[in-house]
């Protein structure tokens, strides 16, 4: 049986995942790398206030990391973070290659 301190991380891990708008960030952020806050808004159709919660969340499990490019973050997934394994063997997302 699993260990319950275990249990309680990874409920905490799906409860993260479990909002739309965060989900709808990492798979845009999983598609398009280095997405800003303002372009992220866009994409998932909410305000920006609202994407900079949801990435604050995100940011804090250590799911998605950013670069700044004068006064602009730049946001993207974590290559080795968990979340990024969920996007491609539970929900099938690839890699695009332009």
């Amino acid at each position: 049986m699993t260990d319950s301190d275990d249990i309680e991380e990874w409920s905490t891990r799906f409860a993260v995942l479990s909002d739309p708008t965060r989900l709808r960030l990492v798979s845009y952020m999983h598609e398009k790398s280095g997405a800003s806050v303002a372009e992220l808004a866009v994409a998932v159709g909410i305000t920006e206030n609202a994407a900079s919660q949801s990435l604050r969340a995100l940011r804090a499990r250590g799911w998605v990391e950013t670069t700044k490019s004068g006064r602009t973050v730049h946001y993207r997934v974590v290559a080795d973070a968990i979340v990024h394994r969920i996007l491609h063997d539970i929900m099938g997302a690839e890699h695009r290659h332009d």
